[in-house]
């Protein structure tokens, strides 16, 4: 009962925190506080040895897909080659690419900003994007003096949605695929026909409800920025190609994905190490990198390791898992990922809902539509994701509100029908 009422007042602080404390300054650190009441939640359960700590000690050691040291190692490395380019300036150059192309208004402006988003945010993670174009979107909605809303609603939606293609996208994706044993191909051949159908509702949806907003014209423009180190860019494209095709034989070859993105990771800070030395320079680069990783994702994770093992060990997921069945799964578990992405975020979400599907031996189905609902609960409230808070963050410092009721009404109007569209279509995917 103690593990019960522990993780639940854990994930009702944690969203009092974003909602009311989402930045806690110590000197001068800005430290996210989200992860604090999950990580307090962690070492009251071993504390009061709530949880065997030596199987956590040998769960975290052991060879195992859902060892969660190896998920880490995987989206960190893959974050880093991301941010790589985006500290070269590429994602940048290519939003700057496709604003150029908005002299004959905002809606032909409107969907390029949405594929180009769609298409980048398949080959990298959501959270990237996000961090990538939320403030270019910022700037340029201020120069061109039009209404950011339209597009930071596109790009959100957009990184969030597509995120579901690779089980790259987005951590949870890489949580529940790897709990489930599936391999890159095997989940891109069952996830791409719903992340279209989803990805096709999303962009119809944000047109009828921005519509009226495209309508006016731009009347400022941006400059594109200057690629200055592009030997560089090349070497940081290269890694993040090689990387992702290894990623996707990965299976067929006998190399596990966290190795193959931590050789690629280890291999481009070689590069930029040697290549800061010939000229003499200081890696500045690799340096902001590292800054800007996501490594406040490390004690959040691990502790919501923790209190799932307290839970499972309880028998509480497994209980959980029966009372649902085993008939409608899709449908169930789209549903409930969606939801309680909302309540709890939707990165312990997917590791209460991992535990819960191996223990009620619910099917493949059940992760498919656990991954649909992780990507968009996202766009439903501030809370759904780590994209969220952080697209929250960077909008307040922009003086932009985009608070509970735009995602409410960006939820109602685009994530459901999205969510109804992707679960449809992986039941049709599933019967085939």
């Amino acid at each position: 009962m103690l593990n019960i009422i522990v993780c639940c007042a854990a994930c009702l602080l944690m969203i009092l925190a974003v909602l009311f404390l989402p930045k806690l300054r110590i000197g001068k650190i800005k430290l996210d506080t989200y992860f604090l009441p999950v990580l307090l939640g962690a070492i009251i359960i071993l504390c009061c040895g709530q949880t065997d700590a030596s199987a956590i000690g040998k769960a975290l050691i052991a060879d195992t897909p859902v060892n969660p040291l190896k998920i880490l190692a995987l989206f960190l490395s893959m974050t880093i080659l991301s941010v790589f380019l985006d500290e070269l300036g590429f994602f940048g150059y290519l939003a700057a690419l496709v604003l150029r192309h908005s002299r004959n208004g905002q809606k032909r402006l409107f969907f390029l900003l949405y594929i180009v988003v769609a298409i980048l945010t398949v080959f990298t993670s959501n959270d990237v994007i996000v961090l990538s174009f939320t403030p270019f979107i910022c700037y340029f909605a201020k120069d061109a003096k039009i209404d950011p809303m339209p597009y930071l609603a596109a790009e959100f939606v957009a990184a969030n949605t597509w995120s579901m293609a690779l089980v790259i996208g987005n951590p949870t994706n890489i949580y529940l695929a790897t709990a489930y044993g599936v391999d890159f191909v095997s989940y891109l051949t069952v996830s791409i026909l719903p992340t279209v159908a989803a990805g096709g509702v999303s962009l119809l949806a944000l047109w009828l409800l921005f519509r009226k907003k495209l309508a006016a014209p731009v009347e400022g423009y941006c400059e594109q920025p200057v690629i200055t180190d592009k030997l560089s860019l090349w070497v940081g494209i290269a890694h993040v190609s090689v990387c992702t095709v290894l990623l996707a034989v990965s299976s067929y070859i006998g190399l596990e994905m966290w190795i193959a993105a931590l050789c690629a990771v280890a291999s481009l800070f070689l590069f930029t190490l040697i290549s800061s030395a010939v000229r003499r320079q200081k890696p500045c680069t690799l340096l902001r990198c590292l800054k800007r990783a996501p490594w406040q994702l490390v004690p959040f994770l691990l502790a919501m390791f923790v209190m799932t093992e307290a839970l499972s060990e309880q028998g509480t997921t497994a209980a959980i898992g029966k009372a649902l069945g085993s008939d409608l799964t899709v449908l169930k578990y789209g549903a409930l990922s969606f939801v309680g992405s909302n309540l709890i975020n939707n990165i312990p979400m997917s590791i209460f809902l991992s535990s819960m599907i191996s223990s009620a031996s619910s099917g493949v189905g059940a992760m498919y539509a656990t991954v649909i609902g992780s990507n968009l609960g996202a766009f439903f409230t501030p809370i759904g994701a780590l994209a969220g808070l952080m697209f929250g963050s960077i909008l307040s410092e922009h003086e932009i509100k985009f608070g509970y009721r735009d995602f409410l009404k960006l939820g109602v109007t685009v994530a459901v029908p999205a969510l109804a569209a992707a679960l449809g279509v992986l039941y049709l995917v599933l019967l085939i």
